[in-house]
């Protein structure tokens, strides 16, 4: 009946790269790197679902603007989640990647993810709107 609202974190670093997560082939969508994000529920607020998102797709806690960098409407070829606004906000982890846990199996099954400089190829189609924010360089006080 309504458009969903995504709320979709752009994890940045000192170095200015993006880290992004993989996303496994879906019945309804190829594999691919994109950025982590998710569906705000019914009286959640914003703050909640920012975090929320980054601990259960990093198993972490980021800092975060207030303020979104972009608000896109986006429409797939799909009977069901087909029309979303997506919201990017720009953000930066509290703590960095464990190298130890990174190197953990089951930390990796759970959490794939990269650092990109670049916005890579096999990112998710819808994904590449934020193509431009993917390859920008933030200043610390953006």
């Amino acid at each position: 009946i309504s458009p969903m609202i995504n709320f979709d974190l752009l994890i940045k670093n000192s170095k200015g790269e993006t880290l992004l997560t993989w996303r496994k082939k879906g019945e309804k969508y190829p594999a691919g790197w994109h950025v982590p994000g998710g569906i705000i529920r019914f009286k959640e607020k914003t703050e909640n679902r920012i975090r929320k998102v980054a601990k259960i797709e990093l198993g972490r806690d980021v800092f975060f603007k207030k303020k979104p960098l972009v608000i896109k409407e986006i429409f797939l070829n799909q009977i069901n989640r087909s029309h979303f606004i997506s919201i990017l906000y720009l953000c930066r982890l509290k703590e960095s990647l464990n190298p130890k846990l990174r190197k953990n199996k089951v930390f990796m099954q759970k959490y794939k993810m990269k650092w990109f400089s670049k916005c890579p190829k096999n990112i998710i189609r819808p994904h590449l709107m934020y193509k431009n924010f993917i390859n920008k360089k933030f200043n610390k006080n953006a």
